[in-house]
C-alpha cells in the first residue's frame, strides 16, 4: 500500500468509514484511495459544508467522521463549523492536505502554515512525517476524536507521504478512554442541596440531555421538586411529548435573568453556569441573581449518566417515576404567518422520531419554547454562534440517521453561508426538509442595534442589514441545485407544506415568506 491506501484503511479499522471531502491537487492520491468500498465518500462544494457535516454526524451517531480539506486555505474555508463543533464538543477527524516536503522550500502559492491555522480550533495536531508513519497517526488521530467530549483532531497530510510506499499497516485499534463517574463528595453535595428544599435549578448539557440521563434527571425532579433546565443553545436535546421536558433559558440577557431569580442554588452537569451571548452595554455578564451559590455535579467529560444515578441513589429516588412532557394540541393553525402560528404548524406537523436542526435566530427564538410537547424528536442548536452551520449539520445527521427525516430551520441571511448544502442532499438524496425563514433581512441585527444602545438604525445601518435589493429567489435557487421547493406564505400553508414532506423520498425546500 502506498500513504494514502494506509490512511484509509486504518481509518476504516478504527471505525471510521464516512469522509466528507473536497478534494485539490494534493490530494489526488487519497482521492484514490477513497475508493476503498468499506469508505464511503460525500463530496461537498465548500470546506464549511465538510466540517459542519462532520459536525451533524458526530452529533447523532456519537463517533466522529473525516473530512479531506485542500491545504491551509482549505482548513480556513471549514474554520467557522469546525469552531461550532469543537463548542458542541463533537468529535472530527480533519485531514489537511499539504504539499510534498521537497515543494515547500520553494514557497509555492498555496503553502501556508497550516498548523498555526489548525492551533486555535485543534485539540490534537500531527503532520505526517513518512509512510511508515502513516497507520500509528491516522489511529492516534481517530483515538483523540472519539474522546469524551469529542475532540478535534487535524492530521496533516504531505503530497509525498500519500504517494510513497508505506508498508503493510499494523497497527493495534486504539480505544479511547471511558469518561468516568463524577466524585462521591460532589454528589452527597448537590444531594443535601436538593434535601433542603431550597429553590435549585438543574442545567444540563453535553449527553445529560438524552437517554438514560435524561430520564435520572426527570426522578430527581419528581422526588425533589427541583426544575430542569439547559442553556438557550444546546448540541442536542432528546424532547417532546413522553420525554423528560426542560426549560430553555432564554438569550435576551433581560429575560434570563428574570428567569433565573428565584434560584437560590444553580447545579450544572457537563456545562457552566448561564453568562450572555453577548456583552452588552449596562447589562451583566453572569445572568444568575446576587446570592445564588453555583454548585458542579457532572463535569465535561464525566459519566453523566453514572453521576445522576449515584445522585438518585442518595436522593431515595430510584422508585420514583421521571416527569415526562404530555402530548399538546397537535390542531394545524390557520391564517397568518407569527412565530406563535408557525410554532403550532410545527408542533402539528413534526412526525415521530424527527430530527430538527435550528438555525432561524430571530423566528426561531420564539418558536422553540411552543413545540416542547410535539411528537418526540431530536433538537439540535448552533453552540458556536458562527452562521452557516444549519444545512450542513443537517446533511450529517441525515447521513448518521437515513432512516429518521431532518427538518433543518434558517434564517435567509444565515442559509447564504453554505446554501451549497442544497446540493450534497440532492446528490446523496438524502431526507431532509429545509426551511427557509425569508424575511429578507438579518433580523436579528435589528434587535441587537437596540439592545446595544444604538438606537433606531438610519438608512445606512440598514443598507448593511437588510437583503432584500435584490431579493433572494429561493425555489430557483433551490431547483438550480436539484432539491424540489415550494413557497408559502399562511400557516395552514405552511403546515400543509411540512406534513407533505414528511414522507417524501429525498430532499426539499420550504420558503417561508414573512415579508
Amino acid at each position: 500500500m502506498n500513504g494514502a491506501e494506509t490512511l484509509v484503511h486504518t481509518l476504516v479499522e478504527q471505525g471510521v468509514d464516512l469522509c466528507f471531502a473536497n478534494p485539490g491537487t494534493s490530494e489526488m492520491h487519497f482521492l484514490r484511495a477513497l475508493e476503498n468500498p468499506r469508505m464511503r465518500s460525500v463530496l461537498c462544494l465548500f470546506e464549511g459544508i465538510c466540517t459542519g457535516a462532520a459536525d451533524g454526524y458526530y452529533r447523532m451517531k456519537d463517533r466522529p467522521a473525516s473530512t479531506l480539506l485542500h491545504l491551509g486555505p482549505g482548513l480556513a474555508n471549514g474554520l467557522a463549523n469546525i469552531h461550532n463543533a469543537k463548542r458542541a464538543s463533537s468529535g472530527m477527524l480533519n485531514i489537511v492536505g499539504e504539499h510534498s516536503a521537497a515543494h515547500l522550500k520553494y514557497d509555492p502559492p498555496l503553502m501556508s502554515d497550516i498548523e498555526g491555522l489548525a492551533r486555535p480550533l485543534s485539540h490534537w495536531i500531527r503532520r505526517v512525517e513518512s509512510p511508515a508513519a502513516m497507520a500509528w497517526d491516522a489511529a492516534s488521530a481517530v483515538a483523540k476524536a472519539s474522546e469524551v467530549p469529542g475532540q478535534i483532531a487535524t492530521l496533516i497530510l504531505p503530497g509525498d507521504t500519500a504517494w510513497q510506499e508505506a508498508g503493510a499497516p499494523v497497527v493495534p485499534r486504539q480505544v479511547a478512554a471511558a469518561p468516568k463517574a463524577p466524585a462521591a463528595a460532589r454528589v452527597e453535595h448537590v444531594a443535601r442541596i436538593l434535601k433542603s428544599g431550597e429553590p435549585a435549578l438543574i442545567i444540563l448539557a453535553g449527553r445529560a440531555t438524552r437517554g438514560r440521563a435524561l430520564e435520572l434527571a426527570g426522578k430527581i425532579k419528581a422526588a425533589t421538586g427541583c426544575r430542569l433546565g439547559t442553556q438557550f443553545f444546546t448540541a442536542r436535546i432528546e424532547r417532546g411529548a413522553g420525554r423528560v421536558p426542560l426549560e430553555r433559558i432564554p438569550y435576551a440577557v433581560g429575560q434570563a435573568t428574570e428567569f433565573l431569580a428565584n434560584f437560590k442554588h444553580i447545579i450544572t452537569v457537563e456545562t457552566t453556569e448561564p453568562i450572555a451571548f453577548f456583552s452588552y452595554p449596562g447589562k451583566p455578564s453572569l445572568l444568575k441573581a446576587e446570592g445564588t451559590s453555583v454548585h458542579t455535579l457532572i463535569e465535561s467529560g464525566e459519566d453523566s449518566i453514572e453521576g445522576l444515578d449515584m445522585l438518585v441513589e442518595a436522593l431515595g429516588a430510584a422508585a420514583t417515576p421521571a416527569v415526562l412532557q404530555m402530548p399538546g394540541d397537535a390542531t394545524p393553525p390557520t391564517g397568518a404567518l407569527n412565530p406563535g402560528s408557525i410554532a403550532r404548524a410545527l408542533a402539528a406537523a413534526l412526525p415521530e422520531d424527527c430530527i430538527l436542526v435550528d438555525e432561524s435566530l430571530t423566528t426561531g427564538r420564539e418558536t422553540m419554547g411552543l413545540t416542547v410537547a410535539a411528537a418526540r424528536h431530536d433538537l439540535i442548536n448552533n453552540m458556536g454562534g458562527s452562521i452557516g452551520y444549519g444545512t450542513p449539520v443537517a446533511v450529517g445527521a441525515a447521513l448518521a440517521c437515513p432512516d429518521r427525516r431532518v427538518f433543518c430551520m434558517v434564517g435567509d441571511g444565515s442559509a447564504m453561508y453554505t446554501i451549497q448544502s442544497l446540493w450534497t442532499m440532492a446528490r446523496e438524496g438524502l431526507n431532509v426538509t429545509t426551511i427557509i425563514f425569508a424575511n429578507n433581512s438579518y433580523a436579528i441585527l435589528k434587535a441587537e442595534y437596540a439592545n446595544m444602545g444604538a438606537g433606531a438604525p438610519g438608512q445606512q445601518a440598514l443598507n448593511m442589514i437588510d437583503i432584500d435589493r435584490p431579493s433572494i429567489d429561493w425555489r430557483a435557487m433551490a431547483t438550480s441545485m436539484g432539491v424540489p421547493a415550494v413557497s408559502v406564505d399562511t400557516a395552514e400553508g405552511f403546515h400543509k407544506a411540512m406534513a407533505d414532506s414528511v414522507h417524501a423520498q429525498g430532499p426539499l425546500l420550504i420558503e417561508v415568506r414573512l415579508y
